[in-house]
């Protein structure tokens, strides 16, 4: 079994679906230690507890910097002996947690990656104004610095004549995001992930004799 643990904050709505893949078994060789939030009042920490998922907080104002707070964080996933990190709409810096934890933090970002790298403020804004035409989402591994690093796997969308950055949004989340994340752990967790260099190969899923 995957010891795994959910780094989430905000709404928590990616969280909720991969709460509710657990709840269907939809991910096997899964055990979700923690899920933790950045601040007690956050709807992702009521997601959690409403799941009966093991729940904490590492409140960053109990520390000086950003270092020192991911520093606890870090020490707090190693303390249970965390194997796999995922990023559920997590948005604090990782700070060094990707050094210790290298190629085992996944997470997603509502863009076809590279496109839009170091994009600055709303992605999908950016995509309408650019007259993209279609545009996604992709499922990675973190690099050292918590961005983008080996991209695990993406998917489409078509950005229709009459969408807003929100309804966009909305619909990159729903249909491209949430099941991206909870595919790439899932691929993570029966062993199918295989790093070569800069790339991240999915391995055949294996038959049963």
């Amino acid at each position: 079994m995957v010891r795994a643990a959910v780094l989430a904050s905000g709404e928590g709505t990616k969280l909720q679906a991969f709460l509710d893949a657990l709840y269907f078994n939809e991910i096997a060789n899964i055990e979700l230690v923690a899920v933790i939030c950045p601040q007690r009042d956050c709807y992702a920490m009521k997601r959690a507890l409403n799941a009966g998922a093991p729940a904490f907080v590492v409140d960053p104002e109990l520390f000086p910097t950003n270092t020192s707070h991911s520093m606890a964080m870090a020490n707090k996933l190693k303390d249970m002996d965390i194997e796999l990190v995922i990023l559920a709409d997590y948005g604090r810096p990782l700070g060094v947690i990707p050094y210790q934890f290298r190629n085992r933090i996944i997470g997603t970002v509502p863009a076809l990656y590279p496109a839009f790298d170091g994009q600055e403020g709303d992605v999908n804004r950016a995509v309408l104004e650019r007259g993209v035409k279609v545009t996604g989402a992709t499922a990675y591994f973190a690099d050292g610095d918590g961005g983008v690093g080996g991209i695990i796997l993406q998917k489409a969308v078509e950005v229709r004549p009459e969408d807003t950055p929100e309804s966009l949004g909305q619909r990159v989340e729903q249909e491209c995001e949430r099941k991206l994340l909870n595919e790439a752990v899932s691929l993570y967790c029966a062993g199918r992930l295989q790093i070569r260099g800069k790339r991240v190969v999915i391995k055949p899923e294996e038959k049963e004799e």
